[in-house]
C-alpha cells in the first residue's frame, strides 16, 4: 500500500542545505586547495585620476616565492576589454574597459599590477616593493559638474563624459497623455530633487577565483552569481573556445547583484593560470572589496508631479543621473532604465516622461544592487505620494488609494508601457494598517505634538509594486539587453526511483535546493528527501542565465515544472504499455500511475527501473525517465505591498529609532514559508541600512573614505528593530504556479517607508527632506536648519505639514555635514 505524501507547495521546510554549511562542511572557493597552486595579489591605483608614468617591479620580481609580476603592458595584448552586455542607446559611449591598466588610472581601486607567488602572504608582500610613477591628472567626482562644457574628462578619447541618455515619453509611445501639458494644466505641482547615495554590496564572502589550467578544460571556480554568463564571456573576451571553459559557482555566500559580474579579477586569473600553466587562485581583503567590486544606485533625482487640489495625480516627469563610475561593467548603464517602468508603481498616471542620464566620473563603477534600478523608482515616487499629500494637506495614505489601481481593474496597462497581470492593493494596505495601527499612532503623533515632546512620531508609508523575473526574451531584446531571459532545467528519474534535478539558476544563499526539492517532490509524487539539486557547474548544468532579478523561482523554478511534467508525460506512456491499457485511461497521482476504476497500477520508481532495463518499451522511447525543458516567460511577475513604518525622532539630537515596521506583501503562491519570511527578513535590512546606515563617500581627491567596515556602516541585528510580516496572495498569470519574485521586495520597499517617517516627524518643523542615509547629525542640522530659517508648516490631514519649498540642492561628492541636509 503507497503512504500518501504530505504536499510540499506553501510547507515551511528548513533548507536542507543548511545542515551542510552551519558544520563547516563547505566549499567556499577560497577553501579549496590545488597541487602546486600560485597566489595573486594586485596592486592598485591609490589615486583617482592619472597617467602612470612608469613600474618598476625589478624588486618585487627577486622577492622570496614570487613567480611573476605582471603590469598592464604585459598583459595588452591579450586581456581584452571588459565585457559590457547592455548597449541602450545606439550612440553610447563605451569605453575600453582594460582588467588591469596601461596607461591610465581612472578611479582608486584600479588594478594596476599583479603578483603571482607560492603563498598569498609572499604576493601580498611583493606588493610592498613595486614602485610607479603617477602624472595627477584633473578628478571629475560630481555629476553635473562633469556634464558641463568646461569639465576634465575621464576618458578624454570619447570627448565627453556622457555615456548616454535613454528617454520614454507617454505621449510618443501611445501609452499616455503629453507631460508638458499636464505640468502647464496642473492645479497642483510639486518638484523635488533627490540623492540615491552610493552603497557598497558588501556581501559576506569575499569574491575568490581559482583557476586550473591543467586539464583538458580550463576550470574556474568563482564566487560568482552567473557561471553561465561568465563562461560565455570570457570565451568572448579572451579569444578562447567555450567548450574549452569550465565555470563552477560552488557554495556562494552572498552576492545582492555585487557577484553579477565579469570581472577584472577572473580575467586576470584566468590569463595568469593559463600563461604560467599552474592553478592559481585570488581572494580580496575586505578593503578590496569596498574599494574595487562594483558600487550600487548613485542617482540624482529630479521629479515634477501635476495633480488636480483633491489629490488625482495628472502627471510626473523623471529626470535621471546615474553615475556609472569609471568604467561600464556588465549591466551598468541598464540599472537605472529598469527603474524607468517602475516610476509610476501602482498608481493611474495618464501622462509620464522618463529621461536619464548616465555620467562618467572617477570613481569604482557601479552595477546591480539588490532591487537594480527598482528600489531607486520606489523611492522617489513613494516620497513624492507624502510630498503631494502635504501639498494638499491629505492624509499620505488617502492619496495612494484615489490614485492606486483597483483590484478589480487587472490585468492593467500602465503608463509606462508593462501590463500588470494581477494585484490587490486594497488587500494588502488593509491587513498592515490592521497590523500596524495606523489611526492610534497618528492620534498619538497629534499629542506629541500638542505638548511638544522632543522626541516626535513619525508615520512613513510606502505601497509599492515591481517587475521581477527578467525577461520575457522579447522585451529583453527590445531594451537592446544582450541576452534573452529563459531559464533551463532537467529532472531525471533514476533506475532507483530517486530524483536529479539540474537547474540553470544556483543560489548565494536563497535556498533553492530546498525550494526545487519542494516543487519536484509534488510534482512527481515522490519524497523531499529523495531530490537532489544539480547547479552552478556549466559543465554538469550546460545552460542556464543564473540568478539575479528575482528570477530564479519565477523563471529557473518554472523550467524545473515544466521538466518535471515532460517527465510525467513520458512515464505515462510507458506506463500505458505496461499496463496494456490506454494513455487516457491512467490518473497519476502521489508518484503512481492507476487505471481507472482498478486496482491496477505501476509506481514512478517502477517504470524508471523499466525504462533502464529496456526490455519493453513502446516503440520510439528511449531508455530514460528524464526531460529537459526551457522556460521563457511571457511576462514579468508584479508582487506588490504595504509596509508602514514608525519612527520616534529626538529632535534636540537628531537620532532616529524605529518603533514599529510591518509590511504585508504579496509574491503570488509561496512555496516555503520560512524563505520567504527569510528573504524579506534580509530585504528590509538592506533597504532600512540605505535609510538610515550606509553609504560610499569620496573626497574631493576621489578617494573613499569609506574602505573599510570600520566606516562603513552595515548594520548589525542589533540595529534593526523586530519586523511584523504578512502576507496577501493574488496569483501570478504568467507561470503555472502563480508564483512572484520575493528576493528584493524588502529592499525595495522599505527605504522609502523609513524615510518618509524621518520626514513625517520633523515635517512640522519645515523639512521636507533628509538626505540618505538619516544620520543623527543629518536630521539634527535639518531641524536646526529650518528653525533658524524660521520656515515652519501649519498642521494638516495625517499630521503632515503643508510647506512648498524650492527642489533641494544635491551636495558634491566630498561633501561635510555642516550644511543641513533638507532644511528649507
Amino acid at each position: 500500500m503507497t503512504s500518501v505524501l504530505e504536499p510540499e507547495l506553501g510547507r515551511a521546510r528548513r533548507r536542507k542545505e543548511d545542515a551542510r554549511l552551519i558544520t563547516g562542511r563547505t566549499r567556499w572557493t577560497d577553501n579549496m586547495a590545488l597541487p602546486g597552486m600560485l597566489h595573486l595579489a594586485f596592486l592598485r591605483s591609490p589615486v583617482a585620476h592619472a597617467r602612470i608614468t612608469s613600474i618598476d617591479t625589478e624588486q618585487a620580481r627577486r622577492m622570496p616565492g614570487v613567480q611573476a609580476v605582471l603590469t598592464g603592458r604585459d598583459v595588452a595584448d591579450e586581456q581584452g576589454s571588459l565585457p559590457c552586455a547592455w548597449p541602450i542607446t545606439e550612440d553610447m559611449k563605451s569605453p575600453a574597459a582594460p582588467s588591469l591598466a596601461v596607461d591610465e588610472v581612472r578611479f582608486a581601486g584600479e588594478a594596476v599590477a599583479v603578483v603571482a607567488a607560492r603563498s598569498a602572504a609572499e604576493a601580498r608582500d611583493a606588493l610592498d616593493v613595486i614602485d610607479v610613477d603617477y602624472e595627477d591628472l584633473p578628478v571629475v567626482l560630481d555629476m553635473e559638474s562633469a556634464l558641463r562644457e568646461d569639465s576634465p574628462l575621464v576618458h578624454r578619447e570619447l570627448g565627453t563624459n556622457r555615456n548616454a541618455t535613454w528617454t520614454f515619453d507617454s505621449a510618443q509611445a501611445g501609452t499616455g497623455g503629453d507631460v508638458e501639458q499636464a505640468l502647464a494644466d496642473a492645479e497642483v505641482r510639486v518638484d523635488r530633487t533627490f540623492r540615491q547615495q552610493r552603497l557598497i554590496p558588501a556581501f559576506m564572502e569575499p569574491r575568490s577565483v581559482l583557476v586550473d589550467p591543467t586539464g583538458e578544460q580550463i576550470t574556474m571556480w568563482s564566487a560568482t552569481q552567473v557561471p553561465h554568463i561568465l563562461r560565455l564571456m570570457l570565451a568572448t573576451t579572451l579569444g578562447v573556445p567555450e567548450q574549452k571553459i569550465r565555470v563552477i559557482a560552488p557554495d556562494v555566500g552572498g552576492g545582492f547583484g555585487g557577484k553579477l559580474q565579469v570581472t577584472p579579477e577572473e580575467v586576470l586569473t584566468f590569463l595568469l593560470a593559463r600563461r604560467l600553466g599552474r592553478p592559481v587562485k585570488w581572494t580580496e581583503t575586505r578593503s578590496e572589496t569596498m574599494v574595487s567590486a562594483h558600487h550600487g544606485r548613485d542617482q540624482v533625482q529630479k521629479l515634477s508631479m501635476a495633480a488636480r487640489r483633491d489629490g488625482t495625480i495628472t502627471g510626473l516627469k523623471v529626470e535621471l543621473l546615474a553615475d556609472m563610475g569609471a568604467y561600464l561593467r556588465l549591466v551598468t548603464p541598464g540599472v537605472p532604465i529598469l527603474g524607468a517602468f517602475m516610476f509610476n508603481a501602482i498608481y493611474k498616471i495618464p501622462a509620464y516622461h522618463f529621461s536619464c542620464t548616465n555620467v562618467f566620473t572617477d570613481k569604482t563603477p557601479t552595477d546591480a544592487y539588490r532591487g537594480a534600478g527598482r528600489p531607486e523608482a520606489t523611492f522617489a515616487i513613494e516620497r513624492m505620494m507624502d510630498e503631494l499629500a502635504a501639498e494638499i494637506g491629505m492624509d499620505p495614505m488617502e492619496v495612494r488609494r484615489k490614485n492606486w489601481i483597483a483590484h478589480e481593474e487587472f490585468p492593467y496597462d500602465t503608463v509606462s508601457g508593462l501590463t500588470y497581470d494581477s494585484g490587490n492593493y486594497e488587500a494588502a494596505t488593509d491587513r498592515a494598517m490592521e497590523l500596524f495601527g495606523y489611526d492610534q499612532l497618528r492620534e498619538e503623533q497629534a499629542e506629541r505634538r500638542r505638548r511638544g515632546d522632543p522626541v516626535q512620531l513619525g508615520i512613513g508609508i510606502s505601497t509599492f509594486t515591481e517587475m521581477c523575473g527578467l525577461a520575457p526574451s522579447r522585451v529583453l531584446g527590445s531594451l537592446s539587453y544582450g541576452a534573452g531571459g529563459w531559464e533551463h532545467a532537467a529532472v531525471r528519474v533514476l533506475p532507483t526511483g530517486k530524483v536529479e534535478v539540474v537547474t540553470g539558476t544556483s543560489p548565494h544563499g536563497q535556498g533553492h535546493v530546498t525550494s526545487w526539492s519542494q516543487i519536484v517532490a509534488d510534482r512527481l509524487g515522490v519524497p523531499f528527501e529523495d531530490v537532489e539539486i544539480i547547479h552552478g557547474d556549466t559543465q554538469s548544468s550546460p545552460r542556464g542565465l543564473d540568478t539575479y532579478g528575482s528570477r530564479s523561482l519565477a523563471v529557473g523554478g518554472m523550467a524545473v515544472v515544466s521538466a518535471a511534467d515532460r517527465v510525467v508525460e513520458k512515464a505515462r506512456r510507458i506506463a500505458a504499455h505496461l499496463l496494456e491499457c490506454s494513455e487516457d485511461d491512467l490518473e497519476f497521482t502521489g508518484g503512481r500511475f492507476g487505471v481507472r476504476g482498478t486496482d491496477r497500477g505501476t509506481a514512478l520508481g517502477e517504470i524508471a527501473l523499466a525504462a533502464f532495463a529496456a526490455h519493453d518499451l513502446p516503440e520510439g522511447v528511449e531508455p530514460n525517465l528524464d526531460a529537459e525543458a526551457t522556460f521563457d516567460p511571457e511576462n514579468f511577475s508584479f508582487p506588490h505591498g504595504t509596509h508602514l513604518c514608525a519612527t520616534e525622532v529626538d529632535t534636540e539630537t537628531g537620532q532616529v529609532r524605529i518603533r514599529r515596521y510591518v509590511c504585508v506583501d504579496d509574491v503570488g503562491t509561496v512555496v516555503n514559508p520560512l524563505i520567504v519570511e527569510g528573504q524579506v527578513h534580509g530585504g528590509l535590512a538592506q533597504g532600512i541600512a540605505q535609510a538610515l546606515f550606509e553609504e560610499a563617500v569620496h573626497d574631493e581627491s576621489g578617494t573613499l573614505t569609506t574602505a573599510t567596515l570600520a566606516d562603513y556602516l552595515v548594520p548589525s541585528a542589533a540595529d534593526l528593530p523586530e519586523f511584523v510580516t504578512d502576507r496577501t496572495e493574488t496569483r501570478a498569470t504568467s507561470n503555472p504556479l502563480g508564483v512572484k519574485g520575493v528576493g528584493e521586495a524588502g529592499t525595495i520597499a522599505s527605504t522609502p517607508a523609513v524615510v518618509n517617517a524621518v520626514v513625517d516627524a520633523i515635517r512640522h518643523f519645515g523639512v521636507d527632506d533628509v538626505e540618505m542615509p538619516c544620520s543623527p547629525q543629518r536630521v539634527w542640522r535639518a531641524i536646526t536648519g529650518a528653525r533658524e530659517s524660521g520656515v515652519t508648516a501649519p498642521e494638516s490631514g495625517g499630521g503632515l505639514g503643508s510647506v512648498r519649498p524650492s527642489s533641494p540642492g544635491t551636495a558634491a561628492e566630498g561633501r561635510s555635514d555642516d550644511t543641513p541636509g533638507g532644511a528649507r
